[in-house]
C-alpha cells in the first residue's frame, strides 16, 4: 500500500477545461442573453428594472433551459446588493433564517438590501414558504425565485401577493441554434473550433424542444464522439447527432403543465378530425 502512495503520479488539472458547456457559454451580459425577447429586449420591464438595479421580489417561471438561473445570475453580477443563492432540493428554513440574519446585520451596517434566489421554489412547502413573508414585507430580503412548476398551484396565495411573477417561455429552433452557433466556440480541437453540419444543427435544434441546455448538452458529447471516431476531422456531422440522440426522449410530466397541454391538443385535434395530429399527441 505505501508503494502506491510513493509512486503516485500528480495531475494539474483546468478545472474551467471540465466545466459542463452549458456553464461555459452562460451569458455574462444582457445583451448576450437569448430567446426571451419579450422579457429582455431594451425597454421592456424587467430589462429595465435589471438596468436600473430598482429590484423586486419576483418569480421567474418556465420550462427547463430558458434562462432562469441565468436570468438569476445576470442580476447578480448588475446589482450592488447582497447576493445569495439557494436551492429548495437541499435548503430548508435553517438557510433562511440564517440569510435573513445575515441580512439584517448588512442592512444595519450599509443600509443595503440582500437579494436571495431560490431555484426550485415550488419544493418547498406551505410552511417552508411562509417563513419568507415577514421579511419580504419589511424589505429585509428581495427573493427571486426559479420554478418550472404553475406558480398559482404551487406557491401560497399570501407569497404570491408579493412577487411578480415573469413567464419564460420554450425557446424556439431559431433562438436554440444560434446559441448552439455560438457555443462551438468553445469546443476546442487543436486550438481550431469545430464545423457544424446544417443537418446536424438543425437535428439538434430539434431535439432539444426548446431546451437549451439539452441542446448543448448533446452538441457537447456530439463533439466528443466525433473526435473519437476522426482525430483528424473537425466536422460534427448529421450521423454523429443521430448517434448520440438515439431515442429521443420529449418533455413531459405526471399530471403536471405538460400533461395538461398536451391532452387538450390531443382533444382538440379528435374534435377537428385531423388524424395525423390526433395520433401524434396520442404518442406524445
Amino acid at each position: 500500500m505505501s508503494d502506491l502512495f510513493e509512486n503516485h503520479i500528480e495531475v494539474n488539472v483546468d478545472i474551467k477545461d471540465h466545466l459542463p458547456l452549458a456553464e461555459k457559454v452562460r451569458p455574462l451580459s444582457m445583451d448576450e442573453f437569448l430567446g426571451q425577447d419579450h422579457l429582455t429586449s431594451k425597454g421592456k420591464p424587467l430589462r429595465e428594472i435589471i438596468e436600473k438595479e430598482m429590484l423586486h421580489s419576483m418569480i421567474f417561471w418556465g420550462p427547463p433551459g430558458t434562462g432562469k438561473t441565468t436570468l438569476a445570475r445576470l442580476i447578480s453580477l448588475k446589482i450592488k446588493a447582497n447576493f445569495v443563492s439557494l436551492s429548495a432540493v437541499m435548503a430548508g428554513v435553517s438557510d433562511i433564517r440564517k440569510t435573513v440574519k445575515e441580512a439584517k446585520e448588512l442592512r444595519v451596517k450599509t443600509g443595503n438590501a440582500s437579494v436571495l434566489f431560490l431555484d426550485e421554489i415550488h419544493r418547498f412547502n406551505k410552511s417552508q414558504q411562509d417563513a419568507f413573508l415577514p421579511y419580504l414585507e419589511d424589505g429585509t430580503l428581495i427573493l427571486i425565485g426559479a420554478t418550472t412548476e404553475n406558480p398559482s398551484f404551487q406557491l401560497n396565495n399570501a407569497l404570491l401577493s408579493r412577487l411578480r411573477v415573469y413567464v419564460l417561455k420554450q425557446l424556439t429552433e431559431s433562438s436554440v441554434k444560434l446559441i448552439l452557433k455560438n457555443a462551438l466556440s468553445k469546443l476546442d480541437q487543436n486550438n481550431k473550433s469545430p464545423q457544424l453540419e446544417d443537418e446536424a444543427l438543425n437535428l439538434i435544434a430539434a431535439a432539444a424542444d426548446g431546451d437549451a441546455r439539452k441542446g448543448l448538452n448533446i452538441l457537447e458529447i456530439a463533439f466528443a464522439f466525433s473526435v473519437s471516431n476522426d482525430g483528424q476531422s473537425n466536422i460534427i456531422k448529421h450521423s454523429d447527432i443521430k448517434e448520440v440522440i438515439g431515442n429521443e426522449i420529449r418533455q413531459f410530466d405526471n399530471k403536471g403543465e405538460h400533461f395538461y397541454d398536451q391532452i387538450s391538443a390531443l382533444h382538440k385535434s379528435i374534435r377537428g378530425s385531423d388524424p395525423n395530429a390526433s395520433l401524434y399527441w396520442l404518442m406524445r
